[in-house]
């Protein structure tokens, strides 16, 4: 299928996926005149590209991780013993990055408060 359609059906804009092959992320094949040829694994693949995207996790991480994933009952599924312990890191990483930003919101909020009384 071509990219309109492959867009169509997963709901990723045609620009994210030629991004997603640029990162070696999804490898659609090409037909005779070089044009991308999107199969329905493709389509699977996009989706668990974007499901791992909004779980926080880069496309370098995606890349190792990806091949070690599969889909059941809608859910994806590490393979690869070793999975879940990078999987492990970077919910690690992802904890203190949300650490880190609510000690700022705090800060921010802290000096909202000190100066609202002076500025009424």
């Amino acid at each position: 299928m071509q990219i309109s359609t492959a867009a169509e059906r997963t709901g990723v804009p045609a620009r994210l996926l030629r991004y997603y092959e640029e990162q070696g992320l999804l490898t659609p094949g090409r037909d005779a005149s070089g044009y991308r040829d999107y199969t329905d694994l493709d389509i699977e693949v996009a989706r668990r590209i974007r499901q791992l995207l909004d779980a926080g996790l880069s496309t370098a991480t995606i890349r190792t991780v990806l091949p070690c994933l599969t889909e059941q009952a809608g859910n994806l599924v590490p393979i690869c013993a070793d999975l879940v312990a990078d999987l492990k890191r970077e919910q690690a990483r992802i904890e203190a990055s949300i650490d880190a930003l609510s000690q700022s919101r705090d800060a921010i909020r802290a000096v909202i408060a000190a100066g609202e009384p002076l500025l009424r």
